[in-house]
Parts: C-alpha cells; structure tokens; sequence
C-alpha cells in the first residue's frame, strides 16, 4: 500500500486504473476455479474486489462512481443489441409458455423477498441485495443501487453485500432444483434427454425432391400451386425433361416434372401431398452448374429493400431460398426485408450466384467492423429514455428505467429494426462480447471495492449466514413451484424447462450445467427464448421494490 501511495496520487485517475486492473484480473482468475464442476464466472470479479476493499485497496470515489455507471452501460446495452434480433421472435408458439413461466419464477421471487423481508426484520436494501444475488442478476443490482442513491445514499452499499452474499448459494441453488426435477421425474427426464433434437442447426429446414404428378398442376405457375404459402415451403429447383434449372416464382410446372422443395419438414411433407410423391431423382445431387451458397449481406444499398425490390432473379436468374439471422434460420418470400448481416442462400448457376453475392456485398471485412456512430447514438438514447420518470399508480415517486434499463431498451429495439437510414445497429459478435465483458467486469470490480469494507463484518457478525439462508429460499422456492409444475402439469421437455429456469435466472452457469445433461440445444434455445423479458423484469422489480417500500 505504502508503495503504491508512493506511486500514484490516492485521488489519481491512474492509482484507480492500477487497482481495477488487478481486481479483474484477479477476478477473472477466481472465477475460473471450479468446484464440483462449476465455476463462478465472471461473479469472481465481485468477490475479488470484495476481498481487495477488505484489505484496504481504495480508489478515488468519484471515478470508481465513474467506471461502475459507465461499465453498466456498456454491459446492458451489449446484451440489448444480443437478443434484440429475435425478442419478439421468442413469444411465438412454445416461446409464449416458456415466458410465462419465467415471469412466474419473477414473480415468485419478488413474492418470497417481501415475505423475508418482513418476517426476518431485513431493512429494504438488504432485502433488495439478497433478491439480485438470489437470482444472479447483476442488472438489478445496479437498478437497485441507483435508485437507493436518489433516497437513502448511504444504503447502497447494502445492496452490495446482501447481492455477494446471496449469490454463490443462488448456483447451487438452481443446480440442485434441476437435479431435485430429474430425480422426481425420472422417466419423463430421461425420455426427453434421449429424443431427437428438433432444434439442432439445420434440422429445422429440410429439402425434399417432389415428382408432379397431380394433373390439375399442369400448366400452372409456382407461385399457384395451391395453398404454396399456406404450407411454408420454397421451390428451388426444376427438372424438365431432363434439365435442370432454377425455379421462380413464374416458373411453369409441367407433370412429370420434379420440384425441390424447400422448408421444414412437415411443411415439406404436406408439399408432397398437393403435388405429388417423392421422386427417384435427387435434384441436389443431379450434375449440373446450379449450385447454393450462403452469402452476407453488407451492402448499404441493398439494406432495408425488399427482395422483390432488388430482383435478384431478373438480374442474375439465382433464387434466394431461406435466410439466417440472429442464428435462427426461416424461409424467405419477395416480401422479405433485407438487413446487415443476413446470412441468405442464393440457388443459380455458379457465375450468376457471384455476381449476386458481389451486389449484396459478402464483405467479411464489413461484418467484422463495427459501425461506432450508430453505438454512440445508441447508448445516447438509451441513458435519454432511462432518465425519462414514468409514474406508476400506488408508487410516491415515478419510477425511471435508470442506466440499467434504459439502455437495454433501446438497444434491443434498434437491434430489432437493426437499419435506420445509412445507420446500422449490427454489433459483430467478437465486438458484443468484448463490450459486454469488458462492462461487466468494471462494474463489478467497483461493486465489490466499495462493499468490501463492510462485507466480512457483516458474514461474520451482522447475521451473514441468515442472509444466505434466506436468500437460498428467495432462490429455490419459485423455481421448485414453477418446475414442477411446468413438468407435472404442462408436460413441458426436461431439458428446455432446465434452460427455462436458468434464462429465469439469467444465470450462464446453470446453462452450462444443463447443457452438461445431454447434447442438445433446448436447454439453450428456452434460456435464449426468456432470458430478454427476464431482464426487463428483474431491472424493474428490483427498482419497483425500493421505490414502493422507501419511496
């Protein structure tokens, strides 16, 4: 300590950056440590900083003020440009369930946190700390902290350790309910563990070489063939009298012809059914220069048209089947609007299908670099909407989204339109990623400077060990009532409920164990699926909390 007075100013901008510096790092070490295989992550950053405060590192105040706000930012609008492309995608079909019942786990958390609460005698921010740590949420924790900073600045740092305290025993927690619900239903578990993955890349989209052999089809277009649409599937190719081709919409079908079919699997079934039977002849592997190829679309000029409007089959006869966006890949119709970084696949003779993906650009360079005015404005507008008060019946004072919620906002719903103008709210993943840790990792490393001075006393004589206890309960409760009865009563898949309850957690060490189970995506796809609302939520439960009990 001594040596780094001598080093550096205590107030100095480079005294603080030294200490962060070595708090993450150490950080980032602990939490690769694992334990009964599992580690915390990147929550090693907090308990790092924990135990550097409790020795007695300092930092300026004003820039540790500085660096947790400005790194919250970074951290929540990262995650807001990451599931923006498909949050409103995940409220379809078995999306609506799965969200459902993350907003139950919400709920019930919020529930069993006012009841300790009031029961133990915990003062609000304590209770508030203990729910963000219960349900690994780091998000809540700030919201929580900023909103405590406008009433009661002197409580903040009680969030922060109610939130350490709570957290190791929030993994187990989660952990030990997926293993409680695989023991109680075992069969049902097992059986799902060992179906076939509906949702494993590429299983989704099928092709299938279809004979005509309904007569009233003959003579007709494509784009007439009854119910086409209806069913969801895309022709690609035709074969006519031997040659093959590509097939447009205008494309005239004759009997005898055969059509490749593209789309998911029932839908190409039901194909099938309308116009004939499956054909001997395999039209992706006939020989011939017809070929498909992914290509990326970076164009500036393309972006926001749509398919029809830049007519891709007059200008170069290639056909543009499906397309991949956000890693869920669907079929594509003229009507689609393209958008920076789709990922499309072109069907045509292998000369056309360049000149196409020349038009559309296919710049790897364009992908990898990210556009940093549309960012800036971005994270502009997200601290504007969070400032904005929102009044809340039953609440003395409004209630603001704040620099946790604000941001995420925003940015999910720029990612989601994805192209205003000549700007573009794409983030490349190594980008996201790196802003996203690069975050988290300084609003933790604050978080836990300024808690550790109190953090052991109160482990040790402030009621610690009742605080885990409790906050153990505000864990395990919700998501043991939700599980079973999602699994008793809805019948839902052993591994998605898993992801489910991890995504109502926002907790990547719980996927990790659940992933661990069985070499499928459910478990993933259902924690990407609720994990956007989850955020929302838990940002504004735990402002919801404060404001209501101390506002």
């Amino acid at each position: 300590m001594d040596l780094l007075a001598y080093l550096f100013s205590p107030q100095s901008a480079a005294h603080t950056v030294f200490v962060m510096m070595i708090v993450a790092a150490a950080g980032l070490a602990i939490g690769n440590i694992k334990l009964f295989g599992v580690n915390l992550g990147i929550a090693g950053v907090l308990f790092s900083g924990i135990l550097f405060g409790h020795f007695g590192f300092e930092a300026d105040h004003d820039t540790l003020e500085f660096l947790r706000d400005f790194g919250l930012i970074l951290f929540v609008y990262s995650i807001g440009t990451q599931v923006g492309p498909g949050f409103f995608s995940a409220f379809r079909r078995e999306g609506i369930k799965l969200n459902l019942l993350a907003a139950a786990v919400v709920l019930g958390g919020i529930a069993v946190t006012i009841a300790i609460a009031k029961l133990a005698g915990y003062d609000i921010p304590t209770a508030v700390g203990m729910y963000s740590g219960a349900v690994t949420n780091t998000p809540s924790l700030a919201a929580a902290q900023q909103t405590l900073a406008a009433i009661k600045p002197e409580a903040v740092n009680s969030v922060s350790v109610g939130y350490a305290l709570a957290y190791p025993g929030a993994i187990m927690g989660i952990i030990l309910t997926m293993l409680l619900l695989r023991a109680v239903f075992r069969r049902q578990a097992e059986a799902d563990m060992s179906a076939p993955d509906e949702h494993k890349a590429g299983s989704e989209i099928a092709n299938l070489s279809v004979r005509v052999e309904n007569r009233n089809l003959d003579g007709l277009k494509i784009k007439d063939i009854p119910a086409i649409d209806e069913i969801g599937v895309v022709v690609s190719r035709i074969c006519h009298d031997g040659a093959l081709a590509v097939a447009h919409d205008d494309t005239v079908i004759r009997a005898g012809d055969t059509l490749l079919a593209v789309g998911r699997a029932e839908a190409v079934r039901k194909f099938m059914l309308v116009v004939g039977s499956k054909s001997d002849l395999d039209l992706k592997q006939m020989p011939s220069r017809i070929i498909h190829s992914r290509v990326i679309v970076t164009h500036r000029e393309v972006i926001g048209k749509t398919l029809d409007e830049v007519n891709l089959e007059a200008q170069y006869d290639v056909a543009a089947t499906r397309v991949a966006r956000a890693d869920v890949e669907f079929l594509v119709s003229d009507s689609y609007v393209l958008q920076f970084a789709d990922n499309l696949v072109l069907v045509g003779e292998e000369g056309a299908v360049a000149k196409a993906a020349a038009f559309l650009g296919n710049s790897v360079k364009d992908l990898n670099h990210p556009q940093l005015i549309p960012a800036f404005i971005g994270i502009a507008a997200g601290v504007f909407l969070g400032s904005i008060p929102i009044a809340i019946p039953g609440l003395s004072a409004p209630v603001k989204l704040g620099l946790a919620g604000g941001p995420l906002i925003m940015a999910i719903v720029l990612s989601y339109i994805q192209h205003i103008g000549p700007l573009n709210w794409y983030l490349p993943p190594a980008g996201n990623l790196m802003l996203r840790e690069l975050g988290i990792v300084l609003f933790l490393a604050c978080v836990g400077l300024k808690a550790g001075g109190t953090f052991v006393e109160t482990l040790l004589h402030g009621g610690g060990l009742y605080i885990m206890l409790f906050a153990f309960l505000i864990t395990v409760l919700p998501i043991i009532a939700v599980g079973f009865f999602a699994k008793a009563r809805l019948g839902v898949n052993y591994l998605s409920l898993c992801g489910a309850l991890a995504g109502s957690m926002t907790d990547p060490p719980a996927l990790a164990f659940a992933n661990s189970m069985a070499p499928s995506s459910r478990s993933a796809m259902a924690y990407a699926t609720v994990y956007p609302l989850v955020m929302i939520l838990r940002v504004i439960s735990a402002q919801v909390l404060v404001l209501y009990f101390m506002g």
